[in-house]
């Protein structure tokens, strides 16, 4: 019985360890740079509508805040902001009741008039990418200086830039110039394999505290995958040395129980003797 119970234990614990609920973050419009007045929806995409998925975010003047407790309108599992604004620029992502959370999008929201709309979300290794460089109030065709990690890459007459096939080399902090209106903010982008991982962009690029903040959530979520195959392992063990004891020592030939007989034995011959 006592055996039975534990195999079943063993087999709860696994089945949860392979159970994970997972949800994507997406932003509309899809941009990781945005003005001041404009409207932006961000949607978490989950699997399981029941482990009570809720949208946060990180900013220099809030941690772990979410969706309208101050700032955007909370609608199921989309938040919607109408008017963003500068202190809106920060780390965002999806965070469930118990305890895994999604992908992470960094916004940046800028009083300037100039903005590299590049992808939010991480691209995929071989995919060709556009940069698009605009202002508020002109269209967005201008002459336009792009920039990565401080380097000029290239001009282009029409205000956007293909990479075409892009590989890990060309993961990086971008910006653009359009002369006579201003620089852009920077922002990362992030080039993933064939696996969908999320690379976090460098301090610099991320407001105060999301960074240790990032590394936290990471450790607690490999101690949440961890701990199960642990707990697992040392079940099994317990239960083999359990079995193991049962089979090298019976109740019934303990040392103690088999001395009494070799008494019992020696006193019998004894008085067959006499």
């Amino acid at each position: 019985m006592e055996e039975t119970s534990l195999l079943c234990l063993l087999f709860l614990i696994s089945l949860l360890s392979c159970t994970t609920n997972q949800a994507r973050l997406t932003v509309s419009p899809s941009s990781s740079q945005f003005f001041e007045g404009d409207f932006v929806l961000l949607i978490c995409e989950e699997d399981d509508s029941s482990a009570g998925w809720t949208l946060r975010r990180n900013t220099s003047k809030q941690q772990r805040n979410q969706c309208g407790d101050g700032w955007g309108t909370s609608a199921n599992l989309s938040c919607d902001i109408g008017y963003i604004v500068e202190r809106d620029s920060g780390v965002y992502w999806c965070e469930s009741r118990e305890g895994p959370i999604s992908n992470m999008v960094n916004l940046t929201v800028t009083g300037g008039s100039v903005i590299l709309q590049s992808p939010v979300l991480p691209v995929m290794e071989g995919d060709d990418v556009t940069l698009l460089c605009k202002t508020k109030t002109t269209p967005s065709n201008l002459p336009a200086a792009f920039y990565k990690d401080g380097s000029l890459i290239r001009k282009q007459p029409t205000g956007h830039m293909t990479i075409q096939h892009v590989s890990r080399s060309d993961e990086g902090l971008y910006k653009c110039d359009i002369s006579g209106h201003g620089e852009s903010p920077s922002s990362w982008i992030t080039v993933t394999g064939t696996l969908t991982t999320t690379t976090l962009p460098p301090t610099s690029a991320l407001p105060p505290h999301s960074f240790s903040l990032h590394r936290v959530f990471r450790v607690v979520l490999h101690l949440v995958v961890f701990c199960p195959y642990l707990i697992s392992t040392l079940l099994m063990v317990s239960l083999y040395r359990h079995r193991a004891k049962g089979n090298y020592l019976h109740p019934s030939d303990s040392p103690t129980q088999q001395q009494g007989l070799d008494y019992k034995n020696n006193d019998v011959t004894t008085e067959h003797h006499l």
